[in-house]
C-alpha cells in the first residue's frame, strides 16, 4: 500500500502497516499523554518521536530553559457578530478538552501559559465571515494556549496568522458540537530565525466536519502536530498542508489521527517543495484504526518536490489497524526531484525557463491551495511561492 518514488540522495521515504490482534497492545501512536512536564524525560534525540528535530535549535523548548518574557507575542483577533471571544485563566473547564499534551513541549506548553483564548460561536450560527487570528512575534518567547469551539450544527472558517520573530510553543484546541462545521487556516509565515512547536487538536462530535490547511513558509525551526480524535460517529476529517522549505530550514509536521469512533472517515493530504543547502522537511503521518473503529474509511498522502541538491526529505506514513471491519484504509509517499520533461515540454512551447518552473511548481500546489476557499488568503499563499522560487533564480 506505501509507495516510495523517484527517491533522491538525502532524502528517505518509509512507510508501515500494522494489523494488531488485541487493542491492549502499546505502540508509538499510543504513547500516554500527560499534562504534566514531570511525565515526560528531557528528550536526548534518540527517541523516535524526536529522532528528525534539532533539539539544540529550539532555545530551550524541549528541556526546560525557556522562560517566557514579556515581549514575546502579541494575539489579535478579528471576529464577526455570532462570536464570543474571552480571555481566561488557567482554572477553567473547557482548557484541554481536546487532547492532552503527547511529547514534553507541549506539556511545558500548558503548564506554562498565564492566560488563555477561548472563542465560541453559538450552536446553529453560521458565519459568512472568517474568524481571523493574528499572531505576531516580538522577539520574545512565549506559551499559549487557544481554544475554537463550535456549538451544534454551527458553520465557521478560522484563519490563524503566525507572523515575526518568536519562540513559541503552544497548544491549540478544536471541538466540534454534533453536525458542526470547521475550516481551520493555520499559516506559518515566521521570520527566519522564529521557532515554533505547537500541538493541534481537534475533537470531532457525532456527524461534524473538519477541515484543516496548514501552511508553513518561515522559520528557523517548525514542528507542527496535528491531532483528531472523534467524539461521535460520522464524523469526517481532512487535514491539508503544503510548506515550502528553504535553506537551512527545518519544517516538521507529525500528524495522528485516531479513529476511536464507528463509521467516522479521514483525508490527509500534504505537499512540500524544498530548496537550498540543509533544507530539511519531515513528514510522519500516523493513522490508528482502534478495535472499536468498525466501518473507518481512511487515507494518507505525502507528496515532496526537490528543487535543488542539498535539500533532505524524512516521509514516513504509519497506518495501524486493529479490526478488520473496515471501509478503506491506505497510505501513500513519494519523494523526487523536478522533473526535466515537463520543465523542457513548457519550453518549448516558448516559455521561458524561469516562468515554467513558476508554472510547475504552482501547479504541484494548487490543488491544496484551492482548499482554503479564502481569496485574499489564496493569492498571498501563491504571491508567496513565486517570491520564494525568484529567489532562488
Amino acid at each position: 500500500m506505501a509507495e516510495a518514488q523517484n527517491i533522491p540522495a538525502g532524502s528517505t521515504t518509509a512507510g508501515s502497516i500494522a494489523v494488531a490482534a488485541e487493542s491492549t497492545v502499546a505502540t508509538r501512536m499510543s504513547a500516554p499523554p500527560s499534562f504534566d512536564v514531570a511525565d515526560f524525560p528531557v528528550p536526548h534525540g534518540r527517541e523516535e518521536e524526536w529522532r528528525f528535530t534539532p533539539l539544540e535549535r529550539l532555545r530551550g523548548l524541549h528541556d526546560g530553559t525557556a522562560v517566557a518574557t514579556g515581549d514575546g507575542l502579541r494575539v489579535e483577533v478579528s471576529a464577526p457578530e455570532g462570536v464570543t471571544t474571552e480571555t481566561v485563566g488557567r482554572d477553567d473547564a473547557r482548557l484541554g478538552r481536546a487532547g492532552t499534551p503527547v511529547d514534553r513541549v507541549a506539556a511545558q506548553a500548558y503548564s506554562s501559559f498565564e492566560k488563555a483564548s477561548v472563542i465560541t460561536v453559538a450552536k446553529e450560527t453560521v458565519l459568512t465571515e472568517p474568524i481571523r487570528i493574528a499572531v505576531h512575534g516580538e522577539g520574545g518567547t512565549a506559551f499559549a494556549h487557544q481554544v475554537v469551539e463550535l456549538g451544534a450544527f454551527a458553520e465557521a472558517v478560522v484563519v490563524i496568522d503566525h507572523t515575526g520573530d518568536a519562540v513559541l510553543a503552544a497548544n491549540v484546541d478544536f471541538v466540534l458540537g454534533d453536525g458542526a462545521k470547521l475550516t481551520v487556516v493555520s499559516i506559518q509565515d515566521w521570520a527566519e530565525k522564529a521557532v515554533h512547536v505547537a500541538q493541534h487538536n481537534a475533537l470531532l462530535g457525532r456527524d461534524s466536519s473538519f477541515k484543516s490547511v496548514v501552511v508553513t513558509f518561515g522559520g528557523d525551526v517548525v514542528r507542527l502536530h496535528p491531532r483528531v480524535s472523534y467524539a461521535g460517529t460520522g464524523g469526517e476529517a481532512e487535514l491539508f498542508g503544503l510548506y515550502f522549505t528553504e535553506r537551512g530550514q527545518h519544517q516538521e509536521h507529525r500528524l495522528l489521527v485516531d479513529h476511536n469512533t464507528p463509521h467516522c472517515k479521514s483525508n490527509v493530504a500534504y505537499k512540500g517543495a524544498l530548496q537550498g543547502e540543509d533544507a530539511h522537511a519531515v513528514w510522519i503521518g500516523d493513522v490508528l484504526i482502534q478495535a472499536a473503529a468498525e466501518g473507518t474509511d481512511t487515507y494518507e498522502m505525502n507528496r515532496n518536490l526537490v528543487l535543488t541538491d542539498g535539500a533532505r526529505v524524512d516521509s514516513v506514513p504509519n497506518l495501524e489497524i486493529e479490526t478488520g471491519e473496515i471501509a478503506g484504509a491506505g497510505h501513500a509517499s513519494a519523494t523526487g526531484r523536478f522533473d526535466d520533461e515537463q520543465l523542457f515540454y513548457l519550453m518549448a512551447r516558448g516559455i521561458p525557463e524561469a516562468e515554467a518552473r513558476r508554472l510547475v511548481v504552482r501547479g504541484f500546489f494548487a490543488e491544496l491551495v484551492q482548499q482554503i476557499g479564502l481569496p485574499d488568503v489564496e493569492e498571498r499563499l501563491i504571491a508567496k511561492i513565486e517570491a520564494e522560487l525568484e529567489a532562488s533564480l
